[in-house]
């Protein structure tokens, strides 16, 4: 069985545009992370990880 994917919250939510500045996901990713399928999940962090590096420029 595949190992459970963890939120990416690092408890530092603060919304801009649309997205969390802390983990880089958008609101509509935040608010269906525990109904995604791992697939899903996986682009999610993908994702959020090129929004989040933008934002730190």
């Amino acid at each position: 069985m595949a190992k459970k994917i963890d939120s990416p919250c690092i408890s530092v939510c603060q919304l801009k545009g649309g997205l969390c500045t802390g983990c880089g996901r958008s609101v509509e990713e935040i608010r269906h992370w525990k109904s995604m399928k791992r697939p899903e999940k996986i682009t999610a962090l993908k994702r959020a990880d090129q929004r989040r590096k933008k934002l730190n420029k």
